[in-house]
């Protein structure tokens, strides 16, 4: 069975095709093309969305090429439904219609949180997990109970993805900015004490961010070292 998944949540328009026999599968294609927000801005939805119109061709065909095989061959087309930036959500949500449409081939939404859990049991096995899902905009801890994925733990304001971009906006960084972080970071191991905030199950994070803001007169190494110290633990 050939799947065309395609994925637009924010700056990222991707699509893959897999083919899977039983209860595994073999990537054919992943093709993406990914938005790049001016230096020290964040996403901008709209502007993403106008990539993501502007590539969805490119990256679909090459995608189809890769994988030697055609939209004709396919048994299903997925697609990220949510959670995600709405006009980004859109573009994928309207290219699989269209292609489901045309080519009467059936389809199925996809939340994309759990897209990523499930992709997770399948690479490693596990039956039932306790997760910890952290990504640009999740931070929470999860477990399939009563039929269905449920919350028990979570951020209580931003996630730690926004933790990290909005930071490394705050010092002249292009989002995504984990990787610029991490790579400052190397070069100083200097730890400086910072506030963390733990209720239960839950965390934040906004405070964090503003006490890594104001040791930044320590040096901007230190501070990145601080940061993910602190909110890596």
């Amino acid at each position: 069975m050939k799947c065309l998944g395609i994925e637009s949540t924010a700056h990222t328009f991707s699509c893959a095709v897999i083919d899977k026999r039983g209860k595994r599968g073999k990537i054919l294609s992943d093709v993406r093309k990914i938005y790049g927000p001016p230096d020290g801005e964040g996403i901008h939805p709209r502007e993403a969305s106008r990539h993501h119109v502007e590539n969805s061709s490119t990256v679909l065909v090459q995608a189809l090429r890769e994988a030697k095989t055609s939209v004709a061959d396919l048994d299903i087309i997925s697609y990220a439904a949510g959670p995600g930036l709405g006009p980004c959500l859109r573009v994928g949500a309207v290219v699989s219609r269209a292609l489901s449409s045309y080519y009467k081939i059936p389809i199925y939404p996809v939340n994309h949180a759990v897209g990523h859990i499930e992709l997770g049991k399948m690479l490693t096995g596990a039956k039932n997990p306790l997760v910890l899902l952290v990504s640009g905009g999740h931070t929470m801890l999860l477990a399939f109970s009563g039929k269905k994925w449920r919350v028990f733990g979570e951020t209580l304001d931003i996630t730690l993805g926004q933790l990290l971009d909005q930071f490394g906006r705050s010092i002249g960084f292009a989002s995504p900015c984990g990787k610029k972080i991490e790579k400052l970071a190397e070069k100083n191991r200097n730890y400086v004490s910072l506030p963390y905030s733990v209720k239960g199950n839950d965390v934040s994070f906004s405070g964090l961010l503003s006490a890594t803001k104001a040791i930044l007169n320590k040096g901007t190494e230190s501070a990145c070292y601080s940061l993910q110290e602190t909110a890596f633990a």
